[in-house]
Order: C-alpha cells, then sequence, then structure tokens
C-alpha cells in the first residue's frame, strides 16, 4: 500500500528530462541531492542505451508531525525500507522512445545470499548486517540485473514525502475510474468517472491495493497511469519554461532525491529534453499469477509468480535485439538444429509444432516440456547462431527473440500467446513479420507497452 514514491521520483525526473531552460537557471537543485555509491563509476555517457532504476522506500520523514503523516495518510503505518516499487527506465541509443518497466513488489525472486524472497525485501536485506543504503540498493541492483540481463547505469531513490510535495508543486490533476473506489486502509474515496484530486487524494489513489479487482498489480497500472498524467500536465502547461513553477517542482523534490554519484543529472536534462508523456511507455515484467506458496519456515505467502521463460522475450521486444542478429542473415533451414520446448501444458504440442519445422526443413534436436509454464512464446539462440535463429523465427510470426547463455542451440519455447508455427512463405526472419495468406494466422501477441492518453479510464 506505500509504492508511491517511486511516482514521485519518476515524475520529476522525467519532466526534469524535459526542461534544458530549467536546468540552466537551476543548477542549485543537484546541491540538495544525497549521492549513494552503489554503482561505481562508469565511463562518461556515448551516446549508448541508458538503464536507470527507480527506487522509493518506505521511509517517513524524521519527526514528522501527525498533522503530516495525517495528510500523507500514514498516521497508524511506521514505514519500513522495503522497497515496495521497483522500476527499470529504458532509454534506447540516442534518446528514442523510453520504456518504464514495474516489478511486482511481491514478485518471488531469487535473493544473493538470501534465497527466495520477495523482491520488495531485497533492499532491507542488504543494507542489515552494516550494509546500509550501499548494501541495500547494491543487493536490489544485483536482483534486478539478474532478472533482465539488463546492465543498470545508474539509480535514483526518492522518500514518501517527495511526492506529497511533488504533488503540491503541480497542483490538481485529473483522473478516470471505471468504477467507484472505496479504500480506508489508503484513504481513497472516489466515484466512477472523472475525479480532480489535490495532493492528499493524489497519494491516496497511487497507494490502493486492497478493493481493486488485481490488487497490487492494479496499483501498478494506476502509478504508471498517474505518471504520466502528471508528466502530460507539466509538459503541457509551461512548468518547464515556468521559471517560478519549475523551482517550485525543483525545491519540492531536492532534498526527497538519492542518486549515484554517476549520474549527472544535468548532463541527463541535456542528452534526453525530449522525453514527455507521449514519448514514454509503460509495461510490467510479465507473471504466471499470484499464487500463496509455503515459505521454507512452513508459513503461507501470497507472491507474484514471474513468468522467468518469458523475461529474455519480454526485454528483447523492449530494448531490441543486438546488431548482430539484425545484421544476420537468415540460415537455410537444412542447416538448422532447432530444440522445441513446451511451456503450456497442451499435451503434444511440442510434437506437433516439431513436425511443423521438421516439414520445412528444419533438423530437429529433441521435444521437451519446459521446467513451468509461459506466456510468450520465444526463440532464444546462444551467441554466434544468430542466423540460425532468424531462420527459425522467420517461420513463427509474432515471436520474442532473445540471445541466452544458457541454451548450447536455438531453443523454441511454446508459450499461452497462440504463436506457431505459419507453414506458408517465411516472414522474413525478423521474429515479427506477417504470415504469408496461405500459412495459418497466429494470435498476435500484446504489445509489451502502452503509453496512456488522457481520455483514458482504469481500475
Amino acid at each position: 500500500m506505500r509504492a508511491t514514491r517511486i511516482v514521485a521520483a519518476v515524475v520529476s525526473f522525467l519532466v526534469l528530462a524535459g526542461s534544458g531552460y530549467g536546468w540552466a537557471a537551476y543548477r542549485t537543485f543537484s546541491g540538495g541531492i544525497r549521492h549513494v555509491d552503489a554503482i561505481g563509476s562508469g565511463p562518461d555517457y556515448d551516446g549508448s542505451a541508458q538503464n536507470i532504476l527507480l527506487v522509493g522506500d518506505d521511509s517517513r520523514p524524521a519527526n514528522a508531525s501527525p498533522a503530516l503523516l495525517a495528510e500523507l495518510s500514514t498516521q497508524e503505518d511506521g514505514g519500513s525500507v522495503n522497497t515496495d516499487t521497483v522500476m527499470l527506465l529504458h532509454i534506447p541509443a540516442g534518446g528514442g522512445q523510453a520504456t518504464v518497466i514495474s516489478f511486482p513488489r511481491d514478485s518471488w525472486v531469487d535473493i544473493p545470499r538470501h534465497g527466495k524472497g520477495k523482491l520488495n525485501s531485497a533492499f532491507a536485506r542488504g543494507a542489515a548486517g552494516g550494509g546500509g543504503d550501499a548494501g541495500g540498493m547494491k543487493l536490489l541492483i544485483t536482483v534486478v540485473q539478474n532478472l533482465t540481463d539488463l546492465h543498470v547505469d545508474h539509480f535514483v531513490k526518492v522518500s514518501l514525502l517527495g511526492f506529497y510535495q511533488i504533488a503540491e508543486a503541480l497542483g490538481p490533476i485529473q483522473v478516470c475510474l471505471n468504477q467507484a473506489a472505496h479504500d480506508p486502509y489508503s484513504g481513497t474515496d472516489l466515484p466512477a468517472g472523472v475525479s480532480t484530486l489535490n495532493a492528499k487524494q493524489a497519494l491516496s489513489f497511487v497507494r490502493q491495493r486492497h478493493y481493486l479487482p488485481r490488487g497490487d498489480l492494479d496499483r501498478e497500472v494506476r502509478q504508471q497511469y498517474f505518471l504520466s498524467t502528471e508528466l502530460r500536465k507539466a509538459t503541457s502547461t509551461g512548468v518547464v519554461l515556468n521559471p517560478s513553477r519549475l523551482k517550485k517542482l525543483l525545491d519540492a523534490v531536492s532534498s526527497a532525491l538519492e542518486t549515484d554519484p554517476g549520474l549527472d543529472l544535468l548532463q541527463f536534462a541535456s542528452q534526453f529534453k525530449g522525453l514527455s508523456a507521449g514519448n514514454v511507455r509503460f509495461t510490467t515484467i510479465p507473471i504466471l499469477g499470484t499464487p500463496t506458496i509455503t515459505d521454507a519456515n512452513g508459513n503461507p505467502v501470497s507472491i507474484v509468480a514471474v513468468d522467468f521463460a518469458a523475461l529474455p522475450g519480454f526485454v528483447s521486444r523492449i530494448v531490441g535485439p543486438p546488431s548482430a542478429y539484425t545484421s544476420a542473415s537468415a540460415a537455410d533451414p537444412q542447416d538448422v538444429s532447432v530444440e522445441v520446448q513446451n511451456g503450456t501444458g497442451i499435451r503434444g504440442l511440442a510434437a506437433a509444432q516439431a513436425q511443423a519445422l521438421s516439414g520445412l526443413g528444419f533438423r530437429i534436436a529433441g521435444t521437451t516440456t519446459a521446467p513451468d509454464h509461459t506466456t510468450i512464446t520465444t526463440v532464444e539462440y546462444p551467441a554466434g547462431q544468430e542466423s540460425a535463429a532468424k531462420a527459425v523465427a522467420a517461420r513463427l510470426p509474432g515471436v520474442a527473440v532473445a540471445p541466452s547463455s544458457s541454451v548450447s542451440q536455438v531453443t523454441l519455447t511454446l508459450g499461452s500467446d497462440d504463436v506457431r508455427v505459419a507453414t506458408g512463405s517465411p516472414s522474413g526472419g525478423s521474429g515479427g513479420g506477417a504470415a504469408s495468406s496461405s500459412a495459418p494466422a497466429p494470435k498476435s501477441p500484446a504489445a509489451p507497452a502502452k503509453s496512456y492518453t488522457a481520455s483514458d479510464c482504469i481500475n
């Protein structure tokens, strides 16, 4: 219920990135930011893709008054150092359309040196035992990097109070709900349709997870939606070009932010000033459900089951395939050996798809049942087998393609998205082209990310 801080971080971070004029006038903003060395120094920015971890913890302002806690709707909640919301901002090389990837706080993941646990506990575990903020951030970064196989270049962490201050600085904001929302835990009390929220209502809006159809998963959608709405408002109402309003925003967040020393915010603003609400997409890592399991101590635990098999393809759709793949020519099917795994639970599907590939000239190395079910059909390949992977992908319109160090040959894992072998003319080997008119028409996979518009309504 306490996952609002990161929304403040993203709003301020992206709004400032679009305000080169304001940065020139308010360089002193960076003086209030606390630096924590959890990444180490890296090379100067050279135009390559950037991945910035955006984190919010549950700490409360020191010596906060009862009146302030009441305004934050946290009177009965002491807070913690758990990072209840984690997002990864991916900016492609050259500063094109950015993507914000959300990670459910209850994702059941491997935490190095601590076994299995919820993602939101990684920071606290790393901070315990003398590790402090640097130790906590290092461990959280390791977990995210292991999940995505993406290198985290920088991080931004923000406190609870930061969100409230930003919401006040930007002023009332409109949101639209599919149905009325009433939740005494977060203080939310809103009708269906459009509502105009003040800072306190906005905080409650993005904190709510009780009484939502999908619980915390719907809260993540709210955070993405709210972030997009705030960013749209900030960039369309003159905040970034109005010195007094921008200064108010900078003052509101400067003392709440924490970053690595290597993140040059002024340089970032200059490089990525084209970021805007319409130029940022939002998505959430693929999951398999929200089961209740038994932990190592025999206690029932409600978790989010991550679709680990789908993650490589999911990430590849966002960041794009490596240059070695895009520049490769598809191999002759007769020179390609492929293993087919069934990740759907549909009996006999791997054998049927293997037979279809065999009929197209591919050599089948074997068929197996994948360790877990998966939602995304993916072609994985080891380095050096780009041409072979491209040949297989050309026969599966809509398939995700990803390099992998965990496979020794091209491996097709079938998912529940209904992407299947097309027996007509190949689609060109891009992993996402259209099948020929004589081929079966597989169901197109859902877009990996979306941009919210002013007319969207959510739960």
